[in-house]
């Protein structure tokens, strides 16, 4: 029984440190997005969510056919609903990317976490300590002091309200992610988000395209880098799902909006306050508080 209760405590470590990786590689990402989409680069939201699905798929394809017994789908209407309600997030989120500034795109999209615990009460009965329910809070209040910031206003344009229609459909995602993870397995869910989230996006990617001249090349480049970091950050997010309840995993993806924050001041020159770091510190303390406290005492 020690042995058994050590191994599971090092597997939620590493979901733990998984949830980091994935921050890290959608922060990249959402910064890549915002930066392809600024005028002059030729990419439009829809543009980049196709390229996102597009290269998921093919790599997707590759590993199925280098690692026998790796694509091994069960539940097929579960599958395709986490592909259905990702393509409404990637689309959603890019569109947002493309209207409002990174910084602010992710903290207000980043209310899903939040709404997926609301979620998982009803679906999975899973009953978060007060612990966990007091880390929540403390990071979502920390994300709301870094958008309180002067330079960031509190009105609903279309930017705004694309990011929180993303937030809503990327809660159903996670959820659907957190069934899925019972009978898939992460290069599976994977596969079936991007196959089935790709007919959601196709219709916003009818313009034109950049070509592929030299003077372009470089921004192709960043689009399939962007897309990399893409699969990167859905797969470990996936694989942490098997292993933590949604409401543990909420906390730890509270640092989603942080990273991408920190991460649009150097790259993309958006401006940080002495409020927004302050929400930082606040949002980091209240995951690792959850972290130390939000788990319930084993039998």
């Amino acid at each position: 029984m020690p042995a058994l209760i050590a191994a599971q405590s090092r597997r939620r470590m590493v979901a733990r440190a998984e949830l980091a990786g994935s921050a890290v590689c959608f922060g990249l990402m959402a910064i890549l997005a915002r930066k392809l989409t600024l005028p002059g680069m030729g990419f439009t939201a829809g543009h980049l969510a196709v390229l996102r699905f597009v290269v998921g798929a093919l790599v997707s394809l590759a590993a199925f056919g280098l690692i026998p017994g790796l694509y091994r789908p069960n539940n097929y209407r579960l599958l395709v609903t986490r592909g259905l309600s990702g393509g409404a997030v990637v689309v959603l989120y890019f569109y947002a990317l493309a209207h409002i500034p990174a910084g602010e795109a992710g903290i207000l999209y980043n209310v899903f976490p939040v709404i997926a615990v609301v979620m998982s009460l009803a679906l999975f009965k899973e009953r978060p300590t007060i612990h966990l329910w007091l880390a929540i809070l403390a990071a979502s209040l920390g994300v709301v002091l870094v958008l309180s910031q002067g330079h960031m206003g509190l009105g609903l344009g279309r930017g705004e309200v694309a990011a929180l229609a993303a937030a809503i459909f990327a809660a159903t995602s996670a959820n659907a992610i957190r069934a899925a993870r019972h009978t898939e397995n992460a290069a599976t869910i994977f596969f079936f988000f991007c196959v089935a989230g790709l007919p959601v996006v196709l219709p916003f990617a009818l313009s034109p395209w950049p070509g592929l001249s030299q003077g372009s090349l470089g921004a192709w480049g960043l689009a399939v880098l962007m897309s990399l970091l893409a699969l990167g950050g859905q797969l470990l997010m996936s694989e942490a799902y098997g292993t933590l309840a949604v409401s543990e995993a909420a906390v730890w993806l509270q640092l989603l909006p942080i990273v991408q924050y920190l991460m649009a001041v150097p790259m993309l020159g958006e401006r940080a306050t002495g409020a927004g770091l302050a929400g930082v510190l606040i949002t980091v303390a209240g995951v690792a508080y959850g972290t130390v406290l939000g788990h319930r005492p084993r039998a």
